[in-house]
């Protein structure tokens, strides 16, 4: 059993069953043999774009996500001191930046869309 990080897009993507999700990424998070965390700073980012008015989530996010099976990655010092080290070119998000930074700290690979990820040492899965 692999444990993969699963970017905010993708997350929610899942959730609404929407078609932007690639098949690779939807047969890996629907099979039942994976480890899927969500980060904590995927809810926040979501919490913070939901209050703007730029996606509507239900309430209850939280409790849907657990309810899914997915398992949470709290945001620890380390993975927020690890995004100093990594280049800045690339990927100016500070989300996606902090993922990356889960991702390499924790060795885990991540399933997003981005492709701007490719650019760091980590391996994503579309």
């Amino acid at each position: 059993m692999s444990a993969w990080l699963v970017d905010t897009h993708a997350l929610l993507w899942f959730l609404a069953d929407d078609s932007n999700l690639s098949a690779a990424a939807k047969t890996t998070m629907e099979s039942g043999a994976e480890v899927l965390l969500v980060s904590t700073a995927s809810l926040w980012e979501i919490a913070i774009k939901s209050a703007l008015g730029k996606v509507v989530v239900p309430d209850d996010l939280p409790g849907i996500v657990r309810a899914e099976g997915f398992q949470s990655l709290a945001v620890t010092p380390a993975h927020a001191w690890a995004v100093r080290d990594l280049p800045v070119g690339p990927h100016k998000d500070p989300f996606g930046r902090l993922l990356v930074a889960q991702a390499c700290t924790e060795g885990l690979s991540i399933i997003s869309s981005d492709e701007q990820f490719d650019q760091y040492p980590v391996t994503r899965h579309w």
